[in-house]
């Protein structure tokens, strides 16, 4: 009966443990410089997993709906964080919007949307391009300039998306030492 119930303790704290926390940015942060189309690519944000958002202070992070996002309006905010880092649970499958509601960060770039899918599910999140972005390569911006193309670290390089830097893993080794704990 201890096996039993021991396995099964383990078996409802496998999932957390597999929980991602991304760093938004990578090592830049959330900046005014950021590319965030750029870096959400190739990522697939799942239920339970985390957005961390480390900023200064003329930054803050705003959950609005796609229409603010579209607009850079912060007026009707669903959350507005403002203590530097940020931590953000992704807890429903669907796209999340977010804005720096400094005025002109969002105008100029300082702006994300991530698709978030159901636990199980393993396709890419490539959220769709917002309003006012270049559609084809090569085209320019409103903003004048022609973006470059990411470089630097891997996300996995940069410590962005691994298990090992999310709360939820610090949690499993207790949960797995109380299992052999009991198994002995």
């Amino acid at each position: 009966m201890g096996f039993a119930a021991a396995f099964l303790l383990l078996l409802l704290a496998a999932p957390a443990a597999l929980a991602v926390q991304y760093t938004v940015g990578d090592s830049a942060g959330w900046t005014t410089t950021g590319d965030y189309e750029g870096w959400v690519q190739g990522k697939t944000f799942t239920v339970g997993d985390t957005l961390l958002f480390n900023y200064g202070g003329s930054h803050a992070v705003d959950v609005v709906s796609q229409s603010d996002y579209d607009n850079c309006n912060s007026g009707n905010a669903l959350s507005t964080h403002n203590d530097g880092n940020t931590v953000i649970p992704l807890s429903s499958p669907g796209p999340m919007y977010f804005i720096c509601p400094t005025i002109g960060h969002c105008a100029g770039g300082m702006k994300l949307t991530v698709n978030v899918v159901a636990a199980g599910s393993n396709s890419p999140s490539t959220p769709s391009t917002p309003s006012g972005s270049p559609t084809t390569p090569g085209t320019t911006p409103s903003g004048g300039s022609t973006p470059s193309p990411p470089s630097g670290p891997s996300p996995r390089q940069s410590g962005a998306p691994s298990i090992m830097n999310s709360g939820f893993m610090l949690a499993f080794w207790p949960v797995l030492g109380a299992v052999l704990a009991i198994m002995s």
